[in-house]
């Protein structure tokens, strides 16, 4: 049987010491809980033009490829398998606005030392591996 799960990429936009978080709102998963701007790979797109499109459609921001690039993937599992792609961006045009407010109902800047408690946890596994430079793990697995 051939995969045919979902692929995700998550943004992750750092500034001084901070990484902007969106809190999920009315969305059906982890609602109340702070992840990272993101959203699913459309038929035919890349990680890029996916991060590209993101970045815009979730926080009004303009990106251009060359200020992409990739920072870890997780192969996830939690209730069904995943793909996630977790992507810096180096550069942006624009002030980070919620231009999703039916999905977002929080969305700002956070120290990196002090994270909120309610981050999705694979979200957080994501930050950490990239932060210590990790670029791949199995995630929600289980260990034997």
């Amino acid at each position: 049987m051939r995969a045919t799960f979902p692929v995700t990429v998550h943004l992750l936009f750092f500034q001084e010491g901070k990484v902007l978080l969106s809190r999920r709102y009315q969305t059906g998963y982890m609602d109340g809980h702070y992840s990272v701007p993101a959203g699913h790979l459309d038929g035919g797109e890349t990680v890029t033009q996916a991060a590209v499109r993101e970045g815009r459609e979730e926080t009004g921001l303009d990106l251009a490829p060359q200020d992409v690039s990739f920072a870890c993937v997780l192969h996830r599992f939690e209730d069904e398998e995943r793909v996630d792609f977790f992507v810096r961006v180096k550069r942006w045009s624009g002030e980070p606005v919620n231009t999703e407010p039916h999905k977002c109902d929080d969305l700002r800047w956070f120290k990196l030392s002090q994270l909120p408690e309610n981050l999705v946890p694979y979200v957080r596994q994501g930050l950490h591996n990239t932060l210590m430079g990790i670029p791949f793990e199995e995630f929600g697995w289980g260990k034997t």
